[in-house]
């Protein structure tokens, strides 16, 4: 950062040089630009100097913000593919960009569907207004988008709002109209194989005693009690008709439907459920069924292994169904294989192993020979295929970087999807299947112009008991000098079985990467044991040892990054959210190498988390499966608040107000014993703010406040950014 400011002073030394004296000035270095300015002008060089660094404590954000560098508002410029949809003939792909609305009050994200041609031509935005769009499919004929959106839809009455429901409008352009008018909104829909009807779920809508209650305030709350189920419901698609038709409901029952899929005759659905809709309950068991489409709803078993079945898909010719599951034990860890069973019913079979078992079933090839799936490979994404005959797994596209959204046409070998690199942001693409050549048919960031980015590069380390080769990725300064030494974030992503791959490091997030590099920053962003796309002894290598074995890993990657000339060991940082917040806390119990560090959305005390979080059967997985009662201890041990008292970092605490999956009291409870400890500590609560903010200008705010945090205690009473390596 001090290189940057620097910079800056010498661009404007370099002007006021021109004008008084139009000689040729180089700007390579301070001494000589000060040897060739003139000599009325050297004491306004070497003011300008002292100047620059008297103010190296200032963060660059209170700056100029016209300048061309990194900011969290500049991140924003860069808009975000969300989704895609492919025409069946392949010629058309709609996809959604999200965009920021941060003007006067409005501080949200707005999306729309946008549709090109798959030779890259006739990009047009095709919704419009202050209402999102999103969700795009084509009618089977392609002559049809459907999407979702609150645009009107039901309104609903006074306890409600307005709806999420199912809009359709003809690719050739003129009015959407909706085709539901679900009376609790639209879920995840579908067209029928024929496109004469669309199938939605729909949560049981409240009933007029109900509603009457909530008005006369008689309406108390029995917790566990009197489920909302997910029912499948169908409606007729009529292109002649702008009003929605009467809607018929295929299944009823005490169950609550988490997928669908339409037979290929369109006579009937394939669909997943579970007892009830809380999250927990539906990790412990889910079944697969079917369902007829022609108004019985009697419900027929397909598959129930005992464990976590779902994502039911249809081969293309009805013979057979995949789907995932965790075999005959549910694991909240995460497991899903693949398997396939005769859509009449019979044996599953298991098909071969995918690389992390726990990848996203997108589809069937064209040929009914394999299923496709998109799973984590390292820090990379990537789409693969399954045999059907047992034999194993294939990757299907290439290269470093992370392939996502994609969208499969039913009547050719074409796909659309997005792709995006550390370097370059998401923009859509498309290529056979079968042979994976790219084409990019958007260049949605082409008017925007981008700051010099922070290199970032994949680092492998081994771990400290030798069990795993660990990866991370590692963003340097912005204007790095390889004889000089930064400070270091360390970076721990949520989860635990999240991972970070190669995405775009200019994209507006909680943890503004480039941000951070333009302030002289390197960052590292580990993925330690626990982590997917490493595969599944991998991902289960942290039950029942958070904060020892990942920890561990974490910091042989910081050590590391020291090893390289690239960190100054003592401008150590640390940052995380969620799980990367748990792991943030409970590090500053073990080590006080870091100078500060930030806990977002953490939970230091597993005991009191593991009964309030919607995910306690996540919490207790990890746990080896004991409830706390009968391993007080372990539960304990893996708390940072039980620890509490070695902690000598200061220590920001940052949360969202209205978060259900960390409850707010998580971070409350960590602030207050820093705080009775002595140890310097601010806790920032984000309003209006779940698990991760959701608002553009917090957003942005996160990053700051860290960025104002670590400068504060990083170097305090001097140069905060580059140290000459070995002082």
């Amino acid at each position: 950062m001090i290189t940057n400011r620097v910079s800056a002073s010498i661009n404007v030394i370099y002007s006021l040089d021109r004008i008084a004296d139009n000689s040729e000035c180089t700007v390579g270095s301070l001494s000589n630009l000060c040897c060739k300015v003139r000599s009325q002008m050297r004491l306004l060089c070497f003011a300008v100097m002292l100047t620059t660094w008297a103010v190296a404590t200032t963060p660059l954000s209170a700056q100029d913000d016209d300048a061309l560098r990194w900011t969290p508002s500049k991140s924003l410029e860069f808009n975000v593919v969300q989704q895609t949809a492919i025409s069946p003939d392949g010629s058309r792909i709609a996809y959604v960009v999200r965009v920021p609305l941060i003007e006067g009050e409005q501080s949200e994200y707005l999306s729309h569907i946008w549709l090109v041609n798959s030779d890259g031509t006739g990009n047009t935005q095709f919704t419009r207004g202050k209402i999102s769009a999103s969700g795009p499919a084509f009618s089977p004929d392609g002559e049809w988008l459907a999407f979702t959106s609150q645009r009107s839809g039901a309104e609903g009455d006074s306890e409600g709002g307005s709806r999420t429901q199912v809009w359709v409008i003809s690719v050739n352009g003129g009015e959407a109209f909706p085709v539901t008018d679900a009376a609790s909104g639209a879920g995840s829909y579908q067209w029928s194989p024929s496109g004469d009807r669309i199938a939605y779920l729909m949560r049981d809508p409240d009933t007029d005693e109900e509603k009457a209650q909530r008005r006369e305030k008689r309406d108390p709350i029995f917790v566990d009690q009197n489920f909302k189920y997910n029912h499948i419901y169908s409606v007729s698609f009529d292109p002649s008709s702008s009003e929605p038709q009467e809607a018929t409901r295929h299944t009823e029952g005490e169950f609550h439907v988490t997928g669908f899929d339409w037979s290929v005759d369109g006579n009937g659905f394939a669909f997943s459920h579970q007892a009830d809709p809380r999250l927990d309950e539906g990790a412990r068991a889910s079944d697969i069924s079917t369902v007829s489409a022609e108004g019985d709803m009697t419900v027929t078993p397909l598959v129930t292994l005992g464990g976590t079945d779902g994502s039911p898909l249809y081969s293309p010719d009805g013979q057979w169904l995949a789907f995932t599951s965790s075999g005959d034990t549910p694991q909240r860890v995460g497991l899903g294989d693949v398997y396939i069973i005769p859509s009449t019913g019979g044996m599953p079979t298991k098909l071969a192993d995918s690389h992390d078992r726990s990848g996203g079933l997108m589809g069937w090839a064209r040929d009914g020979t394999s299923v496709l799936l998109s799973e984590s490979l390292g820090t990379t994404r990537h789409l693969t295929s399954l045999p059907v005959n047992g034999e194993p797994l294939r990757q299907l596209t290439s290269g470093a970087g992370v392939l996502g959204s994609v969208a499969l046409a039913s009547g050719t070998d074409a796909m659309a999807f997005t792709w995006q690199t550390t370097d370059t942001p998401a923009d859509v693409y498309v290529s056979s299947v079968s042979s994976f050549q790219p084409e990019p048919v958007t260049d949605l960031h082409a008017n925007v112009e981008m700051p010099e980015l922070g290199k970032t590069e994949v680092l492998s380390w081994e771990s400290k008991d030798g069990r795993f080769e660990i990866e991370g990725l590692l963003t340097y300064p912005v204007d790095y000098d390889p004889d000089r030494s930064y400070p270091l974030i360390l970076n721990v992503h949520g989860g635990p079985s999240g991972v970070f791959v190669q995405s775009f490091t200019g994209s507006a997030s909680t943890y503004n990467l480039q941000y951070f590099a333009q302030e002289g920053y390197a960052v590292l962003r580990p993925n330690p044991r626990g982590s997917s796309g490493y595969g599944r002894d991998f991902r289960f290598a942290n039950v029942r040892d958070w904060g020892y074995g990942d920890m561990d890993d974490l910091m042989e990657g910081v050590d590391e990054v020291i090893d390289m000339g690239v960190a100054h060991p003592d401008s150590l940082l640390l940052m995380g959210w969620s799980y990367g917040g748990y792991m943030t806390s409970f590090a500053v119990t073990r080590t006080d190498r870091f100078k500060a560090a930030s806990m977002g959305a953490g939970l230091p005390n597993l005991v009191s988390m593991v009964t309030t979080t919607d995910i306690g059967e996540y919490l207790v997985a990890h746990m080896g499966g004991e409830e706390f009662w009968e391993d007080y201890e372990g539960y304990e041990r893996h708390s940072a608040m039980y620890r509490i008292a070695n902690v000598t970092t200061p220590t920001q605490v940052i949360h969202g107000e209205n978060d259900l999956r960390v409850p707010f009291t998580q971070g409350q409870e960590f602030y207050r014993a820093l705080g009775r400890l002595g140890v310097p500590t601010e806790m920032i609560v984000l309003p209006r703010t779940p698990h991760g903010p959701r608002e553009p200008k917090l957003q942005m705010e996160v990053s700051k406040v860290i960025m104002k945090w670590f400068d504060k205690h990083l170097r305090p009473s001097g140069p905060r950014v580059t140290t000459e390596q070995g002082n």
